[in-house]
């Protein structure tokens, strides 16, 4: 990543999930987050409540501003951290000051879903474009071994929070799952995902597994295991992260292509990646016929009926 000569920008960094992006660090000195989760490319830290040390937002607006007028084309702001973004004591007045510089920016945050569980933190979130929250697991006991949070928290409880903030949050919401080998791997486990996705209802579902050295002793799975997994979810579109491509693509006629998009809508980096040369030609015919339509869902590119 580029920092560009800014202490807390960083960027631009290109997303095939978000576009173009300049990143807000709100904990650059120090990994500061309530969860350490097993899969965490950080390195071990002890899990916290509040960020040490944090920025001031008038410095972060400063730096912003200049940014902003270094990078015109970017397409999201983006609040991150070494650590949980939303554990930031100044967030409602550092979106604030955020939307009133943006123009055709998006501003988006990266959290780990505990925000829900902070009325302050999940009221400011509201005046975001785009909130990004993981959840790997709607099951207690894998919940609590994966992401092994500072507060024992009700994972149905955190649900029930996610649907609530959805409810009222106007932007687009977007779910991540992360896949750890032997944790949250099986079809139990995604059905019940699913399940909490269908009250959640979010505008996307990212699932993604472990492509950097993590800080413990727990390795991802393959690409095929992921799309594997995906056929559980039908609460909303999926996008299927991952570095290594299939080892054999998919071969659909009109007719195939119809089922799943009605079913499944695609993303075009799988379409890209994993569908055969004629699959393509049968979806550009569809196109256009009409009968398959292309949508935006948080700057990723989607199909569907």
């Amino acid at each position: 990543m580029q920092n560009n000569g800014y202490k807390f920008i960083f960027g631009p960094v290109s997303s095939r999930r978000f576009g173009s992006s300049l990143g807000i660090d709100l904990s650059p000195d120090q990994k500061s987050c309530n969860f350490d989760c097993l899969y965490c490319e950080l390195k071990k830290a002890k899990t916290i409540r509040a960020i040490k040390n944090e920025p001031n937002s008038k410095v972060i607006i400063n730096e912003l501003k200049n940014a902003l007028n270094e990078f015109k084309d970017i397409d999201v702001i983006t609040l991150t951290a070494n650590g949980e973004p939303s554990l930031y004591s100044d967030l409602s007045n550092l979106i604030t000051q955020i939307n009133t510089l943006k123009t055709t920016q998006k501003s988006l945050i990266l959290s780990n879903g505990s925000a829900v569980l902070n009325p302050n933190a999940i009221e400011a979130l509201l005046n975001l474009d785009i909130v990004k929250f993981s959840l790997d697991s709607a099951n207690q006991k894998t919940f609590r071994k994966i992401d092994r949070s500072i507060d024992n928290i009700d994972i149905n409880k955190l649900v029930e929070l996610m649907s609530q903030f959805r409810s009222k949050f106007k932007g687009e919401l977007i779910m991540e799952v992360l896949v750890v080998a032997g944790y949250n791997d099986s079809d139990d486990e995604f059905m019940a995902l699913n399940r909490a996705f269908k009250k959640i209802l979010p505008n996307r579902i990212d699932i993604s597994t472990i492509d950097r050295p993590p800080a413990h002793n727990v390795r991802g799975v393959s690409s095929e295991t992921l799309h594997y997994l995906a056929t559980f979810i039908d609460a909303a579109p999926v996008s299927i992260a991952s570095r290594t491509p299939l080892k054999s693509k998919f071969d659909y006629s009109k007719d195939e292509l119809e089922k799943l998009l009605k079913l499944r809508p695609q993303s075009l980096y799988d379409i890209e990646n994993n569908f055969t040369t004629n699959a393509k030609i049968n979806l550009e015919t569809l196109i256009n016929e009409g009968k398959v339509i292309e949508c935006d869902l948080a700057g990723m590119k989607f199909y569907r009926i």
